[in-house]
C-alpha cells in the first residue's frame, strides 16, 4: 500500500510540476489484472487517463508500440498526450466508464456486436503480421498458457493430483488445442478482445484498451475472446449467427481459405484453450494477487468448456475428467 501511496503522489508530481496542470479532480479509475492502475484526472474542464504502470513489473514501451501499431488502422484507441518512461506514466485520452459489458443486453446486443466484430476487421485487415514486428503466438506460448490451468486451478486451488490417465488426457487435449491453433491463418491478435476492454464512445465505437500484450497468431483467437465472453453469455443461436456473417467477410477478403465447418472447429478449440488460460488466471489472481472477484466468473467459463468439449468425440475424455473431477471438487471448494 505504501508503494502505490508514493506513486500516486509521484503521479500527481508529474502531472502538476512537469506538465504545467492545474489538477481539479483526480481519482482511481480502475484496475485491471495486472500491477497497472488507472486515475482519471480532470484539468480545465477535460478529463483525461493517467496510466500507472511501475516499470519493474509492466512494459510500457509494448503499449507505447502497440498503439502506434492500432492507430494506423483506423480503429479507436485513446490518444496518449504524454509520456514518463522513467517512472512508468502515462496521460491518455478518457474514453468514459461506461464499457461493453455495463451496457450489453438482448435489444443493443447486435448493434454493439457488429460495431465490435467491424473494428476487429480493420484490425485484422490493416496490419501486415509480415513486418509488424508482434511476438509469434508460437508453440511455446500457447502450451504455456494451458498449463497455467493445471498449476494454479486443478493444484493450487483444487488440490486435483492428476492420475497417469488423467494427464494424459491433459497432454493429449493440450497438444490437440496447441495443433488447431497453430494450422490457423495468422492474422494481428489484440488477445483480450471482450466486454469489459471494450468502452462505448459517441464516435468511432467502441474504444479498445488493454492492448499491450498484442501478437501475430490465430485468426479466430479474438472471436472467441469476444462471443464467448468470460464475463458475459450469449444464445449459441446468436453466437453462431455473428460468428457466419464474420466467416463471410474474412472469407470474401480472401483472409481465409477454409470451410465454415473447419472455421467453426477451430473456434471452438481456440475458446477452450482461452478458456483454460483464463481459469488459471482467474486462480492465480484469487491465490498470488488478492483478487478474488474473478472467482464469481469461473463457472460461466468452464461451463463453456464443458459444453464445446462434449461436441468432439476427440474431446471426451476431457469432458469426463471435467465433469467427474474438476467439477465435484469445485463445488466442494
Amino acid at each position: 500500500m505504501q508503494k502505490q501511496d508514493i506513486r500516486k503522489t509521484a503521479i500527481q508530481s508529474w502531472l502538476e510540476n512537469e506538465l504545467k496542470m492545474s489538477i481539479d479532480f483526480f481519482a482511481p479509475a480502475s484496475s485491471d489484472a495486472s500491477f497497472r492502475r488507472y486515475f482519471r484526472v480532470s484539468c480545465n474542464s477535460q478529463t483525461y487517463i493517467v496510466m500507472d504502470a511501475p516499470p519493474e513489473k509492466e512494459n510500457i514501451k509494448a503499449f507505447i508500440e502497440v498503439a502506434g501499431l492500432f492507430a494506423s488502422t483506423g480503429i479507436n484507441i485513446p490518444k496518449i498526450y504524454q509520456i514518463n518512461r522513467e517512472q512508468g506514466f502515462l496521460l491518455l485520452e478518457d474514453f468514459g466508464n461506461q464499457c461493453y459489458l455495463d451496457l450489453l443486453n438482448q435489444e443493443n446486443a447486435n448493434s454493439l456486436y457488429e460495431q465490435a466484430l467491424d473494428s476487429l476487421f480493420k484490425l485484422q485487415s490493416n496490419i501486415d503480421c509480415m513486418n509488424c514486428k508482434l511476438p509469434l503466438y508460437d508453440f511455446q506460448l500457447l502450451s504455456k498458457e494451458i498449463d497455467i490451468f493445471s498449476e494454479w486451478f486443478l493444484e493450487k486451488k483444487l488440490n486435483i493430483k492428476a492420475n497417469f490417465g488423467q494427464q494424459k488426457t491433459l497432454e493429449k487435449t493440450k497438444h490437440l488445442l496447441v495443433k488447431s491453433a497453430l494450422e490457423q491463418s495468422k492474422t494481428c491478435v489484440h488477445r483480450d478482445y471482450h466486454s469489459r476492454n471494450l468502452m462505448v464512445t459517441s464516435t468511432n465505437n467502441p474504444g479498445i484498451i488493454d492492448f499491450q500484450d498484442a501478437v501475430v497468431g490465430p485468426v479466430t483467437y479474438d472471436l472467441a475472446s469476444l462471443l464467448k465472453d468470460c464475463y458475459i453469455e450469449w444464445p449459441e443461436q446468436m453466437i453462431d449467427q455473428w460468428l457466419n456473417k464474420y466467416f463471410l467477410h474474412l472469407k470474401d477478403a480472401g483472409h481465409i481459405n477454409c470451410n465454415y465447418d473447419t472455421f467453426n472447429y477451430w473456434f471452438d478449440l481456440m475458446g477452450i484453450q482461452r478458456h483454460l488460460k483464463a481459469i488459471g488466471i482467474f486462480a492465480r489472481l484469487h491465490l498470488r494477487d488478492n483478487k478474488s472477484d474473478y472467482l464469481h466468473d469461473i463457472p460461466r467459463t468452464i461451463n463453456y468448456i464443458i459444453n464445446t468439449s462434449a461436441k468432439y468425440p476427440e474431446l471426451n475424455a476431457f469432458n469426463i475428467f471435467l465433469q467427474n473431477t474438476v467439477m465435484p471438487a469445485w463445488q466442494l471448494k
